[in-house]
């Protein structure tokens, strides 16, 4: 952003800005570096990361924005910028913590309002993870946003900084590759496939 259209907030101001339009959505920031990385220490760096570098830039946002929006471009720049150069190492997951989860007789279904993210982001089984976690992390990156995180394609478009078209056409990629690496596991947790439909 051009230094003429920087804001000058003064220090009260940026303190109310971060506490009351960055903050609120810091539990949505670790899930969606969590699910970038699937590392818990990485996932919590990112988020310190993009909150201190949210703070440095604060002049650029303008008060009153999608400031959820704004975060995420933020933590998947710094994703991109520092975990991409760990891409040639195996990607890791905790399968200790969703195998607890999964096997808990606790789980209660109705603590959400939005069912399919929050089952989703808290109890993602081992093959759904793995699978999740092959993606290219374009793809990804933009099933996390669109069906974990509920984004609109417009505020994908800023958040990845690429046009509207490429972000319907790379979910429509990225589902189907999800859709093919689950399909041996729909299989055999007794799902019908299309193929088995169409016999």
């Amino acid at each position: 952003m051009s230094d003429d259209k920087r804001r000058k907030y003064s220090e009260a101001e940026k303190t109310a800005i971060f506490d009351g339009e960055f903050m609120p959505h810091i539990d949505s920031m670790y899930n969606f570096g969590y699910r970038l990385t699937f590392d818990e220490d990485d996932a919590k760096d990112l988020v310190q990361d993009t909150y201190l570098k949210a703070y440095r830039f604060i002049n650029s946002f303008e008060k009153g924005t999608n400031a959820k929006a704004w975060l995420f471009r933020i933590l998947k720049n710094s994703f991109i910028n520092e975990y991409r150069k760990k891409s040639k190492q195996p990607a890791k997951v905790d399968y200790q913590e969703v195998e607890t989860y999964y096997n808990s007789d606790n789980v209660n279904y109705q603590q959400t309002s939005d069912l399919r993210a929050e089952s989703v982001k808290d109890m993602l089984g081992d093959e759904i993870s793995n699978a999740l976690n092959s993606l290219a992390v374009d793809f990804r990156t933009v099933i996390i946003l669109a069906d974990l995180e509920g984004f609109t394609y417009e505020e994908m478009s800023k958040i990845l900084d690429i046009p509207i078209g490429t972000v319907r056409s790379r979910l429509h990629r990225a589902r189907n590759l999800l859709k093919v690496k689950l399909k041996g596991y729909a299989q055999d947790m007794g799902y019908e496939t299309e193929e088995e439909e169409d016999l």
